[in-house]
């Protein structure tokens, strides 16, 4: 059994080794002992009781201000030859010390032995300082020291530094947290035995080191307690309760040692002396000779010697199940910086094929939407392009107002300037042209946003294809992006000017024959049932004003039978809010107006041609109004009409006031209409602009001090609704058009084309054995990372091994 013990810790000793040496701190959680104890608890004492030897610094405050891996092997008394050959300090090492097989080696300090113990202090105080400074303040980085000696029992300790209460010196003023905190790490350890150096003559109710063992063994299932300074106690008192268990319950029990005094220290009194003195005080003390076998520094390393073994040898399956964990990790990381086994020059071009191969292949699957990486915070790829072509393009669109920018007086002016010298019985078909056009204009600045919108995305695509694997070389991803951009790039001029073209096809020929296009009949239908909806609403406002006031008076206790002459007054609102369409017209063009609102102009053109041009005189030439002049321009038949059936107006037509060429006092010239007119002459012209159902709508509000453009008349508001609602339906017909056009022209040209075309381009521009060696040139921090995670899954591989050659 107690080989095998000695084979476990051994096993230990060398995982930590390995471990320590590689890594640098105990990612195992290595079954050890941490001693843990008040600043001049005896602590010091206890080790060096266990070791045999003095070696460990003293003095006032903080003296151990670095963890202390304390590392006791036990060798052979009659083994001669020294292990690691000989060394420089052999001929200065006193003979009696060399001829006893004792020397002590340091991690920090490879293939040196020290034999001197006196030159052992010295270097931890040295080490110490050089990391921790000489402000007595700790550190948490550990000091690894061996000693071998065949007066040891093999184990393995962790000194730390003491606590205190409070800052002595230039020690920091958070020593007290600083200490407990670095103690925590070590005991919260579920593999860590913690030793529990307490004082005998102060009250164990105030020991610092059973309080923090408590909070991390609760049960004191891993904890040893050991109580120092049992001959120190006052007379009369003895720590038997505690030692027996009966105060303070531990499932491992206290320990009571004594330790040399401070008088023995500086008498350089020998260890041995010391030692045997401890044991006559245990068999000859009348309280403690029952229990001396279980007392004392021998019993002590005897119990943490099988302790410890009995810990290895229940943790060393949880050990391995670790150290399999790790190496999977380990392995994972590694993989995340690169299969190594192409980095030879004759596998170059293959990894560079393979590499580009997956760029290619993250582009195209980001905007399929096959990725396997999608994220779920926002749209990305394929998806961010629908939305572009489909709410920010397709918004875009529907909220452009065909006629937003034309006023009433643009369309008046066009009419005029497009009938040249001679009036025009009917609106002319190239004014309509003349504005559509340049409205339709308005849809190329969306179209070729929406272009730029998809391409911005592409490059963002570009940019989030690299892998992790892609990313050790930061040379390669920068060219592949680059190639990828410049196609883009290249593809972005075609695909512009192709949608400008879209836009310049619709304006090249305007199609009034489209099957969605409104007419001139129906437009004119629209605007006569607009008329007439806005003169029954007056009518009806009329009358619902009339019983209102006989309401009131009938309220206020009058007769409610109007006067004749509140009758008559009525009577007279209620005609002249039939007169309003006619406004200015002569009392025969009044007398028609019922039949310019009760004939459906979608049966014939008599309804246009009234509303137009005064009423006709003959039935017969009522009929004949179906082919009329305005339907040889906007409606579908495309013929002339009989010479006959076209009627001329009158003179009396002609010369009423609501004609618009021959009236002298409107000005054909825009800027003229604007500097003419007074205020007078602009109140009246707001006032018959209120009366004016089709006038009021695109007339803007009437602000006194601003000059205002003359009213217009009755015919030129009828033709100026007539043309923004044919603006409007020819316009909604181009939109959808280029709704549908432009995604189409996108992904053809642009995105298809790219995915298309990726893969050889990158090939062809980067596949070239004289870039091999630039591509693949790696950043030097990966590489290290790289370089680590194989040096640690070595290290885990060997861990492993050791602990499988005892399990």
């Amino acid at each position: 059994m107690a080989a095998l013990g000695e084979d476990l810790l051994g096993t230990v000793n060398k995982l930590q080794d390995l471990v320590f040496n590689t890594i640098g701190n105990d990612s195992l959680d290595l079954p050890q002992i941490v001693v843990v104890g008040s600043q001049s608890s005896g602590k010091s004492s206890v080790l060096e009781n266990i070791v045999g030897r003095d070696f460990l610094p003293r003095g006032s405050g903080i003296v151990t201000r670095r963890p202390l891996i304390l590392q006791l092997i036990n060798v052979p008394s009659e083994r001669e030859d020294k292990p690691g050959g000989d060394d420089v300090h052999v001929p200065h090492t006193p003979a009696s010390v060399a001829a006893q097989g004792e020397w002590a080696e340091f991690h920090h300090i490879p293939g040196r032995r020290f034999y001197d113990f006196q030159e052992v202090k010295q270097e931890i105080e040295n080490e110490t300082a050089r990391i921790a400074g000489n402000n007595k303040g700790i550190n948490r980085q550990p000091i690894n020291l061996k000693i071998y000696s065949p007066h040891v029992l093999s184990l393995t300790l962790v000194d730390l530094p003491g606590l205190t209460k409070v800052p002595i010196g230039d020690q920091p003023g958070d020593i007290e947290k600083q200490t407990r905190t670095l103690i925590s790490e070590y005991i919260a350890k579920p593999n860590s035995i913690i030793l529990a150096v307490s004082p005998a003559n102060v009250d164990i109710v105030n020991s610092e080191a059973l309080k923090l063992a408590r909070h991390v063994d609760p049960m004191g299932k891993r904890t040893i307690g050991v109580l120092t300074k049992l001959d120190l106690m006052d007379h009369g008192t003895n720590a038997l309760d505690i030692l027996s268990g009966r105060v303070y319950p531990l499932k491992l029990g206290f320990i009571g040692v004594v330790n040399r005094s401070q008088q023995d220290i500086q008498v350089n009194k020998n260890m041995a002396e010391a030692l045997q003195a401890e044991r006559d005080f245990f068999r000859h003390h009348p309280a403690y000779r029952n229990m001396a076998p279980r007392c004392g520094t021998q019993f002590l390393a005897k119990t943490l010697n099988t302790t410890l073994m009995n810990h290895i040898r229940d943790r060393l399956p949880d050990i391995k199940a670790r150290l399999n964990t790790l190496m999977g990790q380990t392995q994972q990381e590694l993989a995340s910086y690169g299969d190594t086994a192409f980095t030879g020059k004759e596998h170059r071009g293959s990894l560079i094929l393979q590499l580009m191969t997956r760029f290619a292949s993250s582009f195209i699957s980001s905007i399929d939407g096959t990725s396997s990486e999608i994220s779920t915070k926002e749209l990305c790829g394929g998806a961010r392009i629908y939305y572009i072509f489909n709410s920010v393009f397709g918004n875009s669109l529907e909220t452009i107002d065909p006629t937003h920018n034309l006023s009433v007086l643009d369309i008046r002016t066009a009419i005029r300037n497009s009938t040249g010298p001679r009036p025009s019985l009917f609106v002319p078909e190239m004014a309509f042209d003349l504005l559509v056009k340049p409205q339709i204009k308005l849809l190329e600045i969306p179209s070729q946003r929406c272009v730029e919108l998809v391409y911005e995305e592409l490059i963002k695509i570009c940019h989030t294809c690299g892998s992790t694997e892609l990313s050790r070389y930061p040379r390669l991803q920068g060219k592949l992006i680059e190639v990828v951009s410049d196609l883009l790039r290249e593809r972005l001029g075609p695909c512009s000017t192709y949608v400008e073209s879209l836009i310049s096809i619709q304006r090249a020929y305007i199609n009034t024959n489209h099957p969605n296009f409104l007419g001139a009949a129906a437009a004119m239908s629209s605007v006569i049932q607009d008329k007439q909806e806005k003169e029954r609403k007056a009518v009806h406002d009329a009358e619902r004003r009339k019983r209102e006031r006989r309401r009131l008076k009938e309220l206020n206790g009058v007769n409610g039978v109007d006067t004749p002459e509140e009758e008559e007054e009525g009577d007279a609102a209620l005609d002249k809010v039939g007169q309003l369409p006619l406004r200015g017209h002569s009392a025969k063009a009044r007398s028609m107006s019922p039949a310019v609102g009760g004939r459906n102009p979608m049966n014939g053109g008599h309804t246009i041609a009234s509303a137009l041009n005064g009423p006709s005189r003959t039935t017969e030439a009522a009929g004949s109004a179906k082919d009329s002049f305005l339907n040889y321009f906007f409606g579908k038949e495309g013929q002339m009409p009989p010479s006959g059936n076209a009627l001329p107006p009158s003179n009396m037509d002609l010369n009423r006031p609501g004609s618009r060429h021959v009236s002298t006092n409107i000005e054909p010239n825009f800027s003229s209409s604007i500097r003419r007119g007074d205020n007078t002459r602009l109140v009246e012209s707001a006032q018959d602009d209120l009366d004016i159902g089709s006038a009021r709508d695109y007339e803007t509000p009437f602000t006194f001090g601003e000059e205002q453009p003359p009213a217009l008349t009755d015919r030129e508001a009828l033709e100026t609704d007539l043309i923004r609602r044919l603006i409007s339906s020819y316009f909604n017909i181009v939109r959808e058009t280029i709704a549908d056009q432009v995604p189409k022209a996108v992904m053809h040209l642009l995105v298809n084309h790219s995915k298309d075309v990726i893969q050889n381009k990158l090939v062809s521009e980067l596949y070239r054995e004289d870039l091999f060696e630039e591509l693949l040139y790696e950043d030097d921090a990966i590489k290290s990372e790289r370089e680590k995670c194989v040096k640690l899954l070595n290290t885990y591989k060997e861990a492993a091994k050791i602990v499988g050659e005892v399990l």
